[in-house]
């Protein structure tokens, strides 16, 4: 096993990053990489594009050259007891492990899940393309190869350039409530990229189903957060403004369909 640990962290190109990926990820890990890469999901992890206390996500390129985003969620470190809130009580999981590496993996599991939702309601996030263990291989979000910036870090150019990132913003959470039946439960400026004008929506691992037990809590903290964050940058808007808006979108959605 060690010698195959030892090919398999050939998938990544970077020394540093191979110390990151020695450092965090154990044999099943590296094994969960080298299925993914037979799949065709790609062909060569690159370097890591942002780090966080449960996963880093690395820059790929597959065999034709295009990027992939792969995001490799860490056993040992993982807020697992934050994790199974957002686990326990959806339907979809009923019946997992209790330890951390039953868990992540569950977690990896939904997140896909909730992308693949998202997706098909036309909800702006990275497109799933496949997972294995605790490795989850998505559309690498960027321009020329260079990852996008978070909406946090961005800077606006214009009270029309936030508007616009305002009206995206309520168009997502409509298109998640209304069309794939999930809501977020971690919105806020930290979890969207800015990429040419259009932002979309990241991580999410945590997002429960409609039916979930604590869904409304949820919805009203994400629709707080959106409230808190516009209306620190210039735009004023109210928890019930906000609110509003989602439902007014989520109506004029269903109609179109």
């Amino acid at each position: 096993m060690k010698r195959e640990i030892e090919t398999l962290k050939n998938y990544i190109s970077e020394e540093k990053d191979r110390k990151i990926f020695a450092q965090v990820f154990d044999a099943n890990a590296v094994m969960a990489i080298h299925v993914l890469a037979t799949r065709g999901l790609f062909d060569l992890l690159e370097f890591v594009v942002s780090t966080g206390k449960e996963a880093h996500v690395f820059r790929a390129t597959d065999v034709s050259g295009n990027y992939r985003a792969v995001k490799l969620y860490k056993i040992e470190t993982s807020d697992f007891r934050n994790m199974q809130k957002y686990i326990v009580g959806d339907r979809r999981f009923k019946s997992i492990g209790s330890d951390k590496r039953s868990i992540v993996y569950a977690w990896v599991r939904k997140e896909y899940k909730n992308l693949v939702l998202a997706s098909e309601a036309k909800a702006r996030v990275p497109l799933p393309l496949g997972f294995k263990d605790n490795a989850l291989v998505m559309e690498f979000i960027g321009s020329n190869g260079k990852a996008a910036p978070r909406l946090k870090d961005f800077k606006v150019e214009s009270i029309e350039q936030l508007e616009g990132f305002y009206l995206q913003t309520i168009e997502f959470m409509a298109r998640m409530f209304y069309g794939a039946g999930i809501v977020h439960a971690d919105l806020s400026e930290y979890n969207a990229l800015v990429n040419d004008n259009e932002l979309v929506f990241i991580d999410l691992g945590q997002a429960v189903l409609r039916t979930h037990p604590s869904a409304r809590e949820f919805f009203e903290r994400d629709v707080k957060n959106v409230a808190d964050f516009y209306s620190k940058k210039g735009l004023r808007k109210s928890f019930e403004e906000v609110y509003g808006a989602v439902k007014a979108k989520g109506k004029e959605t269903k109609k179109k369909k």
